[in-house]
């Protein structure tokens, strides 16, 4: 695996290190020592997955407070999808900035979000399918969304989505209040 820091710490991207012959390649996805050796986050409590069949569809911006924060390492195995990530971590010098990286079935590109960033991803073709390996288990409670088109951050997207689920385009925009309410014990 090959680690691109990205401009914000912490976050990267990772490339797969193939071994190839005839019948094809072999290469990790994962390795915790590696991890560890990047200075990553290498526990995983669960994996998921997406599809989005349209291309445009608009997942985010997502990310969970307090303890339930997660780190996720972010795989495209069909398909094409930008991946957004926003650092909003209260004391960060990147605080409020973005980066945005495709990742392709072709490339193989991972990306590996650390915790306190909101995360979103934006299809560039149809039927595009994601796996997530992530550090803390879904807790509906600590989960927080900031629109995916708040004018604060100023995302730039690819395309115009063609699609974002109702839960997601009503996201408020980002009120430091309201993503520090876990954190302070308030909630």
């Amino acid at each position: 695996m090959k680690f691109q820091p990205l401009s914000m710490d912490g976050a990267f991207v990772i490339h797969l290190d193939p071994i190839s012959d005839s019948r094809g390649f072999f290469s990790r996805l994962f390795c915790r020592e590696e991890m560890e050796e990047h200075g990553l986050d290498p526990h995983i409590e669960q994996v998921n997955t997406s599809l989005s069949r349209d291309k445009g569809t608009l997942r985010g911006m997502h990310y969970q407070l307090g303890a339930h924060a997660e780190t996720k390492l972010v795989r495209c195995v069909a398909g094409a999808v930008y991946d957004v990530i926003l650092d909003l971590r209260p004391d960060s010098l990147t605080f409020g900035k973005w980066e945005g990286v495709e990742l392709t079935e072709e490339n193989r590109t991972m990306i590996y979000v650390p915790r306190g960033f909101g995360h979103g991803i934006q299809t560039l073709e149809p039927d595009s399918e994601l796996i997530y390996l992530v550090s803390a288990r879904y807790a509906p409670q600590a989960e927080r969304g900031v629109r995916w088109n708040d004018p604060r951050f100023g995302i730039e997207w690819p395309l115009e989505p063609t699609v974002v689920s109702p839960k997601d385009a009503a996201h408020p925009d980002f009120d430091p209040a309201y993503h520090l309410e876990l954190e302070n014990g308030s909630s």
